[in-house]
């Protein structure tokens, strides 16, 4: 891969990823309209490693909040077993302690309940998701279903749900929107946070619970695909230079488009990008036709 291959597909992560335009469509319609071969496991894994630096740029306060609460969480967790134990021999004096006692403790078990639906849809639908990503059909199909998401967007109520006023129900129903968005052409942050909307959510909250719960999904398939990484000592130095180029340019540019999505949800501009995924999802129905 090319310096210049690799800053492209920087800029196409670091746009498409928070956007919602879809960064595997538009990454699959690129590598299909340029006949680029595959980009490896490596250099996909580096890449969402920079959109994740770029989340936790924008919203580390509240990401080392979450991380302080989620430990407490345990330790209470831990704490009310011992309790248990104790009441069980005899000492009923001894209190439960509330676990989930203020915002932010809800917000990371909000999180965990999205997390678990995607997981499971994820794995569960890799191989489906990967043949659709060779077939352009595909992205041009999920780019209209997604144009018509955020269509809706624009047009839901002003919610003020924060995350004490937030169901589990939401959480999870949410999770399972995320799930689907794996699919090329489902943008993931576009269904996410429509699926906030229509569920009640502050605007500027469904923004951040939607780029914070995208944490574990992407974090978990870095994981996974390093599992299936061989051979790291073959890659080049100056391949290694141009991956951490991409990397790098991947969390720059995310940065700027989570600032930009910001903007875009609270003054309702979401039509937008709806325009822009009907035009791209119909031209890539009519070119797998034409081509077909």
């Amino acid at each position: 891969m090319s310096l210049l291959e690799a800053i492209l597909m920087g800029l196409i992560q670091g746009i498409t990823e928070f956007l919602p335009v879809s960064s595997s469509g538009h990454l699959a319609l690129f590598q299909i309209a340029f006949d680029l071969e595959e980009t490896g496991l490596l250099f996909d894994c580096l890449l969402h490693f920079g959109t994740l630096i770029a989340v936790f740029a924008v919203y580390f306060r509240d990401i080392w909040k979450m991380i302080c609460e989620g430990f407490g969480i345990i330790g209470d967790f831990l704490i009310n077993v011992g309790t248990a134990v104790a009441r069980l021999a005899g000492n009923r004096e001894k209190k439960y302690r509330r676990i989930v006692c203020n915002g932010y403790r809800k917000f990371v078990m909000l999180v965990i309940v999205s997390t678990i639906p995607t997981g499971i849809i994820g794995v569960a639908a890799s191989d489906l998701i990967e043949q659709a990503s060779k077939i352009l059909l595909v992205p041009g199909i999920c780019l209209i279903v997604t144009s018509v998401l955020l269509f809706i967007a624009d047009r839901c109520k002003e919610g003020s749900k924060t995350p004490r006023h937030v169901s589990y129900t939401n959480a999870f129903i949410i999770g399972i929107c995320q799930g689907f968005a794996t699919l090329p052409g489902i943008s993931r942050s576009g269904t996410t946070i429509t699926a906030c909307l229509i569920s009640g959510f502050d605007r500027k909250f469904a923004v951040k619970y939607s780029f914070i719960m995208s944490i574990p999904a992407i974090l978990g398939s870095v994981v996974l695909q390093l599992f299936d990484l061989e051979n790291l000592a073959e890659i080049s130095s100056a391949e290694w230079v141009n991956y951490l180029v991409g990397t790098l340019v991947a969390a720059v540019v995310g940065y700027i488009c989570i600032k930009i999505m910001l903007y875009v949800v609270r003054q309702k501009k979401y039509t937008i990008f709806s325009i822009y995924c009907l035009i791209v999802g119909i031209i890539s129905i009519i070119t797998y036709f034409v081509l077909a």
